[in-house]
């Protein structure tokens, strides 16, 4: 019973149950404090990962946003060139094209002044303070989507039954897609921490892994030594008690 007490209360028994090696200060204060600053950066990246994916979703929404914005622009232009061919059209053929342009602009202001991101709105210049910490210490980068109004696009006046230009339309085109260029240019950013977290997460892992985790077989090696040497103790133990048995019976 001795025997199998003793062997319990062993170290390298303890760690072959727990499969960890660093459970306590003294099986070895310095290790022990760079596994945990370890832990504690996979953490940090691990939060920094999470957020550089919610970011990424964010400038998705912002981009498919914007999408659909040039997609009515495209169609507003195809119409300014319709309507300025006064040699055919009328005035009243001008008004009618007026009214699906009037439609559009106002698809283009619904999108830009309703998406949002966890109600946080995005196309309608109001965001900002758009900082993602994707760094295992707090560190990142801050996103910049920028404005689509109707304002901002400069077509909130367009109209094709008095003056105008068809280059007022090529300028809003060229706005959206400098925008979509930067959150393009954002997303392939957030795309490279990501990757460049997931590595580091692996990284070390393996190397706390090293520092915490038993080895199992030296371990074992170990636990064997001492298996042998405590049944030696025991059978000096019972050897040393025979012989002053021994001793004892002379006397009587």
């Amino acid at each position: 019973m001795s025997n199998i007490s003793g062997i319990a209360g062993s170290d390298y028994y303890r760690q072959i149950a727990s499969g960890t090696r660093l459970e306590r200060a003294a099986d070895g204060a310095a290790e022990l404090a760079i596994a945990e600053k370890e832990n504690a950066q996979i953490r940090g990246l691990s939060m920094g990962k999470r957020n550089a994916e919610d970011g990424k979703s964010l400038l998705n929404t912002a981009d498919g946003a914007m999408n659909g914005i040039a997609d009515n622009l495209s169609r507003i232009r195809e119409l300014a060139v319709q309507a300025s061919n006064t040699a055919i059209l009328s005035k009243d053929d001008q008004r009618m094209i007026q009214d699906e342009i009037d439609q559009l602009k106002q698809g283009i202001s619904d999108i830009a002044n309703n998406t949002e991101f966890n109600k946080k709105k995005l196309l309608d210049g109001s965001y900002s303070d758009g900082f993602i910490a994707s760094g295992a210490n707090g560190s990142g980068l801050t996103l910049d989507i920028g404005s689509a109004t109707l304002q901002a696009l400069g077509i909130e006046d367009f109209d094709v039954t008095g003056d105008f230009s068809v280059d007022t339309i090529d300028k809003a085109l060229s706005m959206v897609s400098s925008n979509r260029s930067m959150i393009g240019a954002q997303s392939n950013a957030i795309d490279h921490t990501i990757s460049f977290n997931s590595e580091a997460i692996i990284n070390l892992n393996a190397a706390a892994s090293r520092l915490e985790d038993t080895d199992i077989a030296e371990a074992a090696t170990e636990l064997d030594k001492e298996k042998l040497l405590q049944t030696y103790r025991l059978l000096m133990q019972k050897k040393q008690q025979e012989q002053e048995q021994q001793k004892f019976s002379l006397f009587f």
